[in-house]
């Protein structure tokens, strides 16, 4: 059994910063794929960025050129760094890791207001 535990929302200005950590309990790089969800109130939970296991990348068109999700296989950590933040933005984010088996952290709260 694979445990993800997200850290890092919060609140934050529109046109702040926040950065996402993702720790696993095991070595990533047996994993095909990490990626960030988020759910919205009242919204499906929709796919913000992937990363996979040979480093290449996918982004939501929405968070294109303003999301970075990165890997740090040493610390079994993927992060998402998130800048010009936006209200839109606000919603409870999930790590997530794809083994064969998918897995899922608690999530994160994250709120985007002024």
């Amino acid at each position: 059994q694979v445990h993800l535990v997200e850290s890092g929302g919060g609140l934050v200005q529109p046109g702040g910063s926040l950065r996402l950590s993702c720790a696993a309990s095991e070595n990533i790089n047996t994993f095909w794929t990490m990626a960030w969800y988020r759910q919205a109130p009242e919204k499906h939970r929709e796919l913000v960025a992937v990363i996979y296991n040979g480093g290449s990348t996918n982004y939501a068109d929405s968070v294109k050129g303003r999301f970075t999700i990165s890997t740090d296989n040493a610390a079994r950590s993927v992060y998402l760094q998130m800048n010009a933040m936006k209200p839109e933005d606000t919603a409870v984010y999930y790590c997530n890791a794809d083994q064969g088996s998918i897995y899922w952290g608690q999530g994160t709260q994250v709120t985007v207001s002024s």
